[in-house]
C-alpha cells in the first residue's frame, strides 16, 4: 500500500467517512435531517387523518356544530331588529342606545376581538373544507373525461348528430378555407 492509499485509508477508514463522521459531530447531516422531517411531517398527517376519519359524529358533535352556527344569523338578525324597533319606537330606540353609549371603549375593542377571532376561525375552517372539496372533485375528473368520450363514442356510432364539434373539428375555420381554396 502506497502512501496516498494510507492517507486515504486514515482519512477515510475502510468502507467508513471519518471525516463526514467528523463533521457531523459539528453540524447536521442535512439528509438524515430532511429524512426526519418528512417521517415527523407523514406522522402527523395520519395523526390528523386517524382524528378525522373515525366514524360517523356523535351527537355532541352535532349539537355544537349547531351552537357554532347561530352567532351569524342571530347577529345578522339582531341588526334588522335595531332597525326594526328604531322605526316602531323611536323613543325607546333612543333611550337604548344612550345606554350603549356609556360602554367604555376597552370593552367595544375586546367585543371586536371576540368577534374577529370568531369568524377567522370559522373563515379558516370552512376554507380547507373547501380546499378538501376541491381535492375530491379533481380526483374525479380522469373518471369524467372517461365518461365524456364514451358517450361522444355513443353518439356518433348511432348516427345522432354531435352538440358539440368534435375536437379535430373545433379549430376547422370553413370561411377560411374556402378563401384559400380561392387563391
Amino acid at each position: 500500500m502506497g502512501l496516498i492509499e494510507g492517507i486515504f485509508t486514515a482519512l477515510f477508514g475502510d468502507g467508513r467517512n471519518v471525516l463526514r463522521e467528523t463533521a457531523e459531530v459539528f453540524r447536521e447531516n442535512a439528509e438524515g435531517a430532511g429524512a426526519r422531517g418528512a417521517d415527523l411531517h407523514a406522522a402527523a398527517l395520519a395523526q390528523f387523518a386517524a382524528e378525522f376519519a373515525g366514524p360517523g359524529r356523535g351527537v355532541f358533535d352535532r349539537v355544537i356544530d349547531a351552537l357554532n352556527r347561530l352567532p351569524r344569523p342571530a347577529l345578522a338578525l339582531g341588526t334588522v331588529g335595531l332597525f326594526v324597533a328604531a322605526m316602531a319606537d323611536p323613543i325607546w330606540f333612543a333611550a337604548r342606545m344612550q345606554g350603549i353609549a356609556l360602554v367604555p371603549e376597552p370593552l367595544w375593542w375586546l367585543l371586536g376581538a371576540i368577534i374577529s377571532f370568531y369568524f377567522g376561525a370559522r373563515h379558516q375552517a370552512k376554507g380547507q373544507e373547501f380546499q378538501r372539496a376541491i381535492a375530491e372533485t379533481m380526483s374525479r375528473a380522469g373518471e369524467v373525461t372517461g365518461n365524456l368520450h364514451a358517450l361522444r363514442a355513443l353518439e356518433a356510432g348511432a348516427g345522432v348528430p354531435a352538440a358539440r364539434p368534435a375536437p379535430e373539428e373545433a379549430g376547422r375555420n370553413a370561411a377560411l378555407e374556402e378563401w384559400r381554396a380561392g387563391r
